[in-house]
């Protein structure tokens, strides 16, 4: 016959057994915890390359020169994709005295461009290279004018000025007919606004 188990040596084993058991489960909960938490880590993100292996995304830097009512003027590095609302962020706000409407602030930012921030009341200047009867003059408008016109984005505005620096002045208007995407169509749309 066997002998009776006495009643606490049964409690003893069942709480040995429970603590086994919940230190097993917490093990399991924290490998899972670890396992769930990096595949949903978004601490580097990256894109693909032209290679075969994908490297971290890296913003291009351009630089802006501000002027005008802003608290600090001056030349500013900032990110390609930036917009003119950045770069009077950059340059600490606007003055009380901004006439800020005559600012896009929405207006993506071009590498080596001059923003100008009248007062109110100053009337405009004329942008640069801005021609005879308010006609772009390609030959010293920079990227921000030659942007005014129709058809001519950021892209389009570089490959004018990078023409420019390899080949230098337009001799006619009929030259900007050599820069790469800039065809019969689009030269008839730019024509009767531009001049050399």
């Amino acid at each position: 016959m066997q002998e009776p188990i006495e009643p606490t040596r049964v409690r003893l084993r069942v709480k040995l057994g429970a603590v086994v058991v919940l230190a097993v489960v917490g093990v399991g909960c924290a490998v899972l915890v670890s396992a769930v938490g990096n595949h949903g880590s978004t601490a580097a993100v990256s894109r693909p390359t032209a290679g075969a292996s994908a490297a971290p995304f890296e913003q291009a830097t351009i630089f802006v020169h501000i002027l005008g009512a802003v608290k600090q003027p001056g030349l500013y590095e900032l990110s390609q994709g930036d917009r003119a609302v950045d770069a009077v962020a950059a340059a600490g706000g606007f003055t009380d005295k901004a006439d800020d409407a005559q600012l896009n602030l929405a207006r993506l930012l071009v590498d080596g461009e001059q923003i100008y921030v009248p007062e109110r009341g100053e009337m405009p200047a004329a942008a640069p290279g801005m021609g005879a009867q308010g006609k772009v003059n390609i030959n010293t408008a920079d990227a921000a004018t030659l942007d005014t016109l129709p058809r001519v984005g950021p892209a389009m505005a570089a490959r004018i000025l990078d023409w420019r620096e390899a080949n230098g002045r337009f001799a006619t208007i009929d030259d900007l007919k050599g820069v790469s995407g800039i065809g019969d169509k689009t030269f008839d749309g730019l024509k009767d606004l531009i001049t050399v």
